[in-house]
């Protein structure tokens, strides 16, 4: 065969080889670790990280004696992010108790992600974890309603200042474990006719409830 035919031939064997890789590349039903990442990335960029785990309503009430309740939102009143008053709370006609009111500062409602399926409520919200690595996932395949368990790694980058403060991560030990480093969890992925799809995810430390819940105390 000649040299210029030789070349022709690699070089053709070598774009059909490019795009062979380009459609497997970019076939996001294809059962692989990049599709894997992208779909739980795509997921935590619609899911921050956020201070509690369900949305919650200010002004709230607490049991000044209640150090379980009040210290969470005493550590959020140390970064400026609500404000907190004192009362008495009666509890019957002769009795009565004492409560700390707290409600969202300037500052509170500048960084405060309002819930738009429940009006008045929302959450403080402190960025979005991005995966760093893929670690197993269990056997599945390319087609549409598969799916996967996959454990992975996570980082979170960029955290406002009030999520750094010693204070609020002593308060929040979820918000400490998450700027710390890479921290392991696991998702359910399906796979759709869109591609592959988080359908459950779960960290390996969940956000506490008790500091603060956003309840009314009785």
């Amino acid at each position: 065969m000649r040299p210029q035919a030789i070349r022709s031939t690699l070089h053709t064997a070598v774009l059909c080889g490019a795009v062979a890789l380009l459609t497997v590349g970019c076939n996001k039903k294809t059962d692989n670790s990049m599709n894997f990442k992208s779909a739980i990335d795509t997921y935590y960029s619609a899911h921050p990280a956020c201070l509690w785990p369900e949305s919650v309503k200010f002004p709230v009430q607490a049991d000044t004696s209640d150090t379980s309740k009040t210290s969470g939102y005493d550590a959020l009143v140390d970064q400026g992010l609500l404000t907190r008053t004192t009362a008495e709370k009666k509890k019957m006609i002769i009795a009565s108790k004492q409560v700390t009111n707290y409600d969202l500062s300037d500052k509170g409602r500048s960084a405060w992600t309002a819930d738009v399926q429940q009006p008045g409520f929302g959450n403080f919200c402190y960025g979005h974890r991005k995966v760093s690595s893929i670690d197993s996932s269990t056997p599945t395949t390319s087609d549409v309603g598969a799916t996967t368990q996959v454990t992975y790694h996570y980082t979170l980058a960029d955290a406002p200042s009030w999520a750094t403060a010693a204070e609020t991560q002593n308060a929040y030990p979820q918000i400490h474990a998450d700027v710390s480093g890479p921290q392991a969890a696991h998702a359910t992925l399906t796979n759709t006719s869109n591609g592959w799809q988080v359908t459950g995810a779960e960290s390996n430390s969940s956000n506490p409830a008790t500091p603060a819940d956003g309840k009314i105390v009785q």
